[in-house]
């Protein structure tokens, strides 16, 4: 039987194994699209947020205000994208979260233009909802994923990130020229590209995404639970596994934006140039998407868990690197930050597949969602606090307190593997 276009619909006949298997190979191949498109737009507020604030305010302290602003916004998007597609599929929630993302990256061309904070920093928080919904279209590859290939399923959504991400901050010096043509400050640039990036992310899946993949994987479960006379009533609860990934993305997420948002600024006061930063920057984003179909077979082979703590130690890696890198070279600090991007893909891939594997449709993506809001709001108390550390203690305590907090992986993940063998003896 071939896979209906109205697998939406209530009254739509369930599609045969083949059948699925063919959907989530294109809904693959959409997500792959779009991610590449969704890297090129989350790469500008990465790459350039901190230096147009610090432009803008002209002051280094509230430099990690738009690392704030956006990941406040995007846990705002989280929250509201997880809702829409609960209730209307991925196909809506994601060209939804784009179109804002879109709205959010042209509010911060026009605000730099006329030297407007109050309207840079609305858009920031608006320019947001597109990191938002970039991480959350990682999800829509796991929902016809089956359990052995979920860690994989992830990983090729997060590749494919990486062409736009890595692209886009070494598109700085480029992007920056073709902004002065046009009348705008330099720094204006890569949020001209992501203006057009978002935008069509979005379109992408929203046409893509057919059948949506959410709805139909929701409708298979249904009708499995139909089947089962021993179901219990109503949506289940998310298992205590869902917590353990919560803790682990947000704890990976607060030591990453903390570093990273501080790492351009710490540069430039030691005399870089904006094609340094950007290679720097560029070079981090790779590793925090690239490695992905490797962590995602390790993550299906050696282990959620495992791979977690792994995420951890790297990251303590990282912060020891970045803290003991002298300020005027580059190479250490190209370390650094490859750890840091590296140890946060372990935590992202792991914690993700270890939230999927403790929910179901009926209450996936209203899990999912609540969860991003956490790691969001995580990340923008990372980046909040991340110029009021580096204004009093510095780069390197900055640094070693990213890496240390990110230890604390360790007993969340000893507690988790107690409470497991205390369930199962």
């Amino acid at each position: 039987m071939t896979v209906p276009e109205a697998q939406d619909s209530a009254t739509a006949p369930l599609p045969g194994e083949a059948d699925r298997h063919q959907v989530h190979r294109r809904t693959l191949r959409a997500v792959v699209a779009s991610q590449v498109l969704g890297g090129a737009g989350l790469a500008a507020g990465v790459t350039v947020g901190a230096l147009l604030a610090e432009e803008m305010l002209g002051s280094d302290r509230l430099a990690g205000l738009p690392a704030a602003l956006f990941t406040l916004g995007s846990a705002l998007a989280a929250f509201l994208v997880g809702r829409c597609v609960q209730r209307w599929g991925r196909r809506v929630g994601a060209g939804l979260g784009f179109a804002a993302g879109g709205l959010g990256a042209a509010g911060v061309v026009v605000a730099s233009a006329t030297g407007s904070v109050p309207l840079l920093f609305v858009s920031l928080f608006v320019y947001g909802s597109g990191t938002a919904t970039n991480l959350q279209a990682r999800y829509a590859g796991t929902d016809l994923a089956p359990p052995s290939r979920r860690g994989a399923a992830i990983s090729v959504a997060m590749v494919s990130t990486t062409l736009g991400a890595v692209a886009g901050p070494n598109l700085v010096d480029p992007l920056g020229r073709f902004a002065t043509t046009l009348g705008l400050p330099g720094l204006a640039g890569p949020f001209l590209l992501a203006a057009v990036a978002y935008p069509v992310a979005g379109l992408v899946l929203f046409v893509l995404l057919r059948p949506d993949p959410y709805l139909l994987a929701r409708a298979l479960h249904e009708a499995e639970r139909a089947r089962d006379d021993t179901r219990s009533p109503g949506v289940p609860k998310p298992r205590v596994g869902a917590y353990v990934g919560a803790a682990v993305m947000v704890l990976t997420q607060i030591a990453m934006v903390a570093i990273m948002t501080m790492t351009p600024v710490h540069m430039r006061a030691h005399h870089h140039d904006l094609s340094a930063v950007g290679l720097v920057i560029g070079l981090h984003v790779g590793a925090m998407y690239l490695p992905s179909l490797v962590t995602g077979m390790l993550v299906d082979r050696v282990g959620r868990t495992r791979m977690a703590a792994a995420s951890g130690v790297t990251l303590l890696a990282a912060g020891v690197v970045a803290a003991l890198a002298p300020g005027d070279s580059l190479g250490p600090l190209i370390l650094a930050l490859v750890l840091l991007g590296l140890g946060w893909n372990f935590g992202l891939i792991s914690g993700t597949a270890l939230v999927v594997d403790a929910t179901v449709p009926e209450n996936r993506p209203r899990t999912q969602g609540s969860i991003d809001v956490l790691v969001s709001l995580a990340g923008a108390g990372g980046g909040a606090m991340s110029g009021v550390v580096m204004a009093t203690g510095g780069y390197e305590v900055l640094s070693l307190a990213g890496g240390l907090l990110a230890l604390l992986l360790v007993p969340v993940l000893l507690w988790a593997a107690r409470r497991d063998r205390e369930v199962t003896s």
